[in-house]
């Protein structure tokens, strides 16, 4: 029943968020605001099923909306805009310390998503200084937000979530060398990063 109130509720958001693209990627047309807000609302109708009416949910659709938001300017620009992901942290953070206060186990949740946050940004840190061809510093920035989610979920959704996300990196990058047949080429690889976080949260939330 949450999920379905949140439907609507997710597509407003979507639509009103769109326009903060702008600056990135130029003016966002109406079509793309209404696609915005289909994905949000898609998006807040997993969690509200899945999350339920745990005090977690709140940060989970603020990642919602931000990730959405983010994505879209991604696939548009290979940018991941520091305006947009470096202010995450603190809300995020801020969102998980209030769960933590009402959730069971909440204080240990939270050390584990600060736990969590650190090791991925390193992971992504230590990509990036091998291939920087292949991993961005908006990527790297981006990494400790999801971590920070992934940790609050524990180990094995943390292991999940980056596995998903380097999973579908490799198979978009494999998708676009069949189709364009060249080695040359570059792709957002935020998207990757937060449908893996994504699908990693849906499955260790309920």
């Amino acid at each position: 029943m949450l999920g379905l109130v949140l439907v609507p509720a997710g597509l407003l958001v979507g639509v009103l968020i769109a326009p903060l693209a702008a600056p990135f990627t130029g003016d966002v047309p109406r079509r793309r605001r209404f696609l915005m807000g289909l994905v949000t609302a898609a998006v807040f109708g997993l969690l509200g099923w899945r999350a339920g009416p745990e005090p977690v949910l709140p940060a989970l659709l603020y990642l919602a909306a931000a990730g959405t938001l983010l994505a879209f300017i991604d696939v548009a620009t290979k940018r991941l805009p520091d305006r947009v992901t470096l202010p995450s942290y603190g809300i995020a953070a801020a969102l998980l310390g209030a769960a933590a206060v009402f959730t069971d186990g909440g204080p240990q949740r939270f050390r584990n998503a600060l736990i969590g946050m650190a090791l991925l940004f390193a992971l992504y840190f230590l990509s990036a200084f091998i291939s920087p061809s292949g991993i961005g510093m908006g990527d790297v920035k981006l990494s400790g937000v999801v971590g920070l989610y992934l940790g609050w979920f524990g180990r094995e959704a943390w292991i999940a979530g980056v596995m998903a996300g380097y999973l579908l990196g490799a198979l978009v990058g494999i998708g676009i060398l069949i189709v364009r047949r060249t080695r040359k080429f570059e792709f957002p690889f935020g998207p990757n990063m937060l449908a893996g976080a994504l699908a990693a949260v849906l499955a260790f939330a309920a």
